[in-house]
C-alpha cells in the first residue's frame, strides 16, 4: 500500500519505518527542513536502538521516502497518518491540537482519490469528528475515512512494541476503512496480532485510559515504598508478591523518583481535563497527576537529607538524566526537577547521561557534564542513580571510593542493594527499603 505518514518525530518515524519494513511504499513528511535533510543522510533526530538500521535499510531500497512536500505524497496515498505532536497547552493543560487540525486542512486540500486518513497522536475523544468536519468543511469533495490508531509505544523498545504489539485498537465510523486498516497491518498477521476494531470515539479514549491507569500504577507504588521505608519493609519484595496476582501483574510496579516522558504527563493532565470539561471527573487521576508532581520534587529532598542538613557548596554528581534508559528524551525527567531542588539548596551539579546531556542543555542550566560516571564522582559528596542505564549496573565502587569527597550513593531505582554497597564503605540510600536505623531483625528479613 502507499501510506504518507504526516509528521516524522518519535511516533512519525518510528512508525513510518515499520510500515515500510513490513513492505509497503511509504513516505514520512516533516515541515522542518532541517530534520528531513538529515534523515535523507542517514542521521536520527531521535535516539531508539535499531532505528537508524531500519530506515537505512528501507531508504535503500526505496520503500521508504522522506519530504517536506505534503502535497504530492498525499495526493498519491491509500492511508494518511497525523502523528504530529499534541503537547499541553500552556495554560490550562488540555492537548494542544493546532498542529493536527492544521494538517487536517493540508490534507483536505491535497486528497484525490478514496482514502484513509488516521490519526496516529494521542489525541482527546471527539477529535476525530473535529478532524472530520475540518476536511469536510475545506473540501467538500473529498472522499474520506478518518480513523483512529493510537500508537502503543514504549520508548526504548518501540519497533520491538510496533512489530509485536498487544494490540492494534482501530476506531471507525465508516465501514470502508475496516478494509484498507486490516491490509496496513495485514504483514503483522502471522503474529496473531489482535485487530480491535472500536467506534472511534472510543478508541480514542482508550488510549488514555491505558496511560492512566499505567501512570497510577506507578504512582501507587511510589506511595507504598514510602510507607515501606516507614514501617520497615522492602517495596521490592511487596511489589513482587502483589505482582504474582495475575490481576494485578508486576510490570509498572518498580518504585522510583515518579514518571516522567512525553506520553504520561501530558496524557493524564489532557485527560483529566476532558473528564472536568464534561462533568464527570476522574478523581483517581487528579490525584495521580498531583502526587507524581510532588514525588519529583521530594527527591531532591531525600538526596538532600542523605547529605546533611545543609547542601550549599556541596558536589552532587547524577547518574543519568533521560526519564528511562535507551531514549535522549528528557521531557518531564525527574531529574530536571531533582537538580533545580539541589541547586536552591545551593549544591553544585554535575552529571553524565549516555545519550541524554544535549537534550538536557535545553532543560536545566548551570549543570557540570562528565564523559563517564567517574569524571562526575571526583571530589563530590553524594552519588545519585537517577536513571537505570545498563551502564550503571556494573560500577567500579573501589574507583568511585577513592574519588569521591563523600562516599554516599542514593540510589532512586533500587537497582543495588545496601550490603553490596556497604562492603565498599559507601552509606547507601534507596528507594522504599528499611533505612539503617530499622532493627536488624527487620532489616535482615527485608534485604
Amino acid at each position: 500500500m502507499r501510506i504518507a505518514v504526516v509528521g516524522s518525530g518519535y511516533v512519525g518515524l518510528v512508525s513510518g519505518a515499520c510500515f515500510a519494513d513490513f513492505g509497503h511504499e511509504v513516505t514520512c513528511i516533516d515541515s522542518d527542513a532541517a530534520k528531513i535533510a538529515a534523515l535523507k543522510n542517514g542521521i536520527m533526530p531521535i535516539y531508539e536502538p535499531g532505528l537508524d538500521q531500519i530506515v537505512a535499510k528501507n531508504s535503500a531500497a526505496k520503500r521508504l521516502l522522506f519530504t517536506t512536500e505534503l502535497g504530492s505524497a498525499v495526493s498519491r496515498a491509500d492511508a494518511v497518518f497525523i502523528a504530529v505532536g499534541t503537547p499541553s497547552r500552556r495554560g490550562d493543560g488540555h492537548a494542544d491540537l493546532s498542529y493536527v487540525h492544521t494538517v487536517a486542512r493540508e490534507i483536505a486540500q491535497n486528497v484525490r482519490n478514496f482514502t484513509v486518513v488516521i490519526t496516529k497522536s494521542t489525541v482527546p475523544v471527539g477529535t476525530g469528528d473535529e478532524v472530520e468536519r475540518i476536511i469536510r468543511e475545506t473540501n467538500p469533495q473529498a472522499d474520506v475515512a478518518v480513523v483512529s490508531n493510537p500508537e502503543f509505544l514504549r520508548e526504548g523498545a518501540a519497533i520491538e512494541d510496533f512489530k509485536r504489539p498487544d494490540r492494534i485498537v482501530i476506531g471507525i465510523e465508516d465501514e470502508r476503512a475496516r478494509a484498507v486498516m486490516t491490509e496496513v497491518y495485514r504483514p503483522l498477521y502471522l503474529n496473531k496480532a489482535p485487530l480491535l476494531f472500536t467506534a472511534r470515539r472510543t478508541s480514542e479514549l482508550i488510549k488514555y485510559a491505558a496511560n492512566a491507569f499505567l501512570a497510577m500504577k506507578i504512582t501507587f507504588i511510589n506511595e507504598i515504598a514510602d510507607l515501606c521505608e516507614a514501617v520497615g519493609s522492602d517495596v521490592q519484595d511487596v511489589a513482587h508478591g502483589i505482582g504474582l496476582d495475575n490481576r494485578i501483574g508486576g510490570k509498572f510496579l518498580h518504585a522510583g523518583p515518579g514518571y516522567g516522558g512525553s506520553c504520561f504527563p501530558k496524557d493524564t493532565l489532557a485527560l483529566v481535563k476532558t473528564a472536568q470539561d464534561h462533568g464527570s471527573p476522574l478523581r483517581l487521576i487528579e490525584a495521580t497527576v498531583a502526587i507524581n508532581d510532588q514525588r519529583k520534587r521530594a527527591m531532591a529532598r531525600k538526596v538532600a537529607r542523605a547529605i546533611g542538613a545543609d547542601i550549599r557548596g556541596k558536589t552532587v554528581a547524577l547518574l543519568g538524566l533521560t526519564f528511562k534508559p535507551n531514549t535522549d528524551d528528557m521531557r518531564e525527567s525527574p531529574a530536571i526537577s531533582i537538580i533545580q531542588g539541589l541547586q536552591d539548596g545551593g549544591a553544585k551539579v554535575r552529571a553524565f547521561d549516555p545519550e541524554g546531556m544535549e537534550q538536557a542543555k535545553a532543560c536545566v542550566s548551570d549543570v557540570t557534564y562528565g564523559a563517564d560516571p567517574y569524571t562526575i564522582a571526583e571530589g563530590a559528596d553524594a552519588l545519585v542513580l537517577v536513571t537505570e542505564w545498563d551502564a550503571f549496573r556494573a560500577l567500579d565502587f573501589p574507583r568511585l571510593r577513592s574519588l569521591m569527597n563523600d562516599p554516599l550513593f542514593v540510589d532512586l531505582r533500587n537497582v543495588y542493594r545496601r550490603e553490596l554497597i556497604a562492603r565498599h564503605g559507601f552509606r547507601y540510600v534507596s528507594i522504599g527499603r528499611p533505612k539503617e536505623d530499622i532493627p536488624v531483625a527487620l532489616s535482615t528479613a527485608a534485604e
